[in-house]
């Protein structure tokens, strides 16, 4: 992977990823939920020498993100580390080695618009965005240090397809920015998407994500208002929409040919109730046809694995642990609460998303004679 553009650097990259050698248009995909930074997770990743280190709770996730071309996940908090001060709920800002870690595990899309961007006001903001700066191997949107960086659309290109990457929030916490500074954060309107795709459409974007913090907290089911965007997002000829935000796993869904994850629920962070524990990685495959002049975006191999991030486990502190690793010792009667989120994932629709088995028990060994 190698940078081939980038343009207003606090905000903008752009990936350069070969296309397969065997011929083909197409790039694999995965992505995670909310990294939402209690208090508790970074305590758990504070170092006695000073400093923090969050790859150990990614370790059991490292090696199936690295195997994408393109990783996915929600900044829930800001990083303006420790020298504006690190704080929790409600008003989050966390080390700025929590991206180092994400990095480090192979993420390299992100999205920066969520209701947590405006905790620590304009201070906050520009102190988070100073730490990307220099990430040139993430492309990032949704917030932005000025005018000129927020026009500009994030574009990358992966395995032959150019996309674009945009990212919105519906909520702010009732938290504003500076007067003239909205693009601090990047509040949904169907107005500004609208105009957002056209533009990426006119910088020949062959497919379009976008990333969407909306819905309700801790509801199973996607609210009116999610399915409105949706439908709206769809309209325009957006390709996938990434959704989080509820804090827990939502349903995937097809409309027409968009395809919506609507909550990924959370990745980490130090909730307690078990359905705050569970999280979704879906991994995907995009696919470029092209038929009279015409190019086409599918998707194939559309996989959900489920995951979970509990306070504490015989692997550690807020290690996440995927699903299809369980053991007993993790999680008592994990095979059950697999079926019970499987099946919210899967939810009602004619169509389902593939999910990944959870880990056989293991055989009971039989008795001695």
């Amino acid at each position: 992977m190698k940078i081939f553009r980038r343009i207003a650097a606090a905000a903008l990259a752009a990936l350069l990823i070969s296309a397969p050698a065997w011929g083909g248009a197409r790039f694999s995909l995965i992505a995670a939920g909310d990294a939402l930074i209690h208090r508790g997770v970074y305590n758990a990743a504070a170092l006695k020498k000073g400093g923090y280190d969050f790859r150990p709770m990614l370790r059991f996730i490292k090696s199936r993100v690295a195997a994408h071309d393109i990783a996915f996940y929600n900044q829930e908090t800001i990083l303006g580390g420790v020298k504006l001060g690190l704080s929790t709920y409600p008003c989050f800002n966390s080390p700025r080695e929590v991206g180092d870690a994400f990095l480090d595990a192979g993420f390299n899309l992100v999205s920066l618009a969520n209701n947590h961007t405006l905790d620590r006001g304009e201070k906050g903001v520009l102190a988070s965005l100073e730490y990307w700066e220099d990430k040139e191997g993430a492309v990032r949107a949704g917030s932005y240090a000025d005018k000129e960086a927020s026009e500009e659309v994030s574009m990358f290109e992966a395995g032959g397809i150019k996309c674009a990457f945009l990212a919105y929030t519906t909520a702010t916490n009732g938290l504003k920015a500076p007067k003239g500074k909205e693009y601090y954060v990047n509040v949904y309107s169907p107005e500004k998407v609208k105009k957002d795709v056209e533009k990426a459409r006119k910088e020949k974007a062959d497919a379009v994500i976008v990333s969407m913090h909306w819905g309700s907290e801790y509801v199973f089911e996607p609210a009116a208002e999610q399915k409105k965007i949706a439908k709206h997002l769809a309209s325009l000829g957006v390709n996938l929409v990434i959704g989080h935000h509820p804090h827990v796993v939502q349903p995937a869904a097809m409309i027409d040919d968009t395809l919506v994850i609507y909550s990924l629920g959370n990745f980490i962070s130090a909730q307690k109730e078990l359905y705050k524990l569970i999280g979704l990685m879906v991994s995907l495959d995009v696919v470029k046809t092209e038929k009279d002049g015409k190019a086409r975006i599918t998707f194939e191999n559309v996989t959900g694995t489920l995951t979970y991030n509990p306070r504490n486990s015989v692997h550690g502190r807020y290690v996440i642990v995927p699903f299809d690793m369980m053991t007993e010792a993790v999680l008592k009667n994990y095979p059950a609460v697999y079926k019970k989120y499987a099946d919210i994932v899967k939810g009602k629709g004619d169509w389902k998303i593939a999910m990944r088995p959870a880990a056989p028990l293991p055989r009971k060994a039989k008795a001695k004679k």
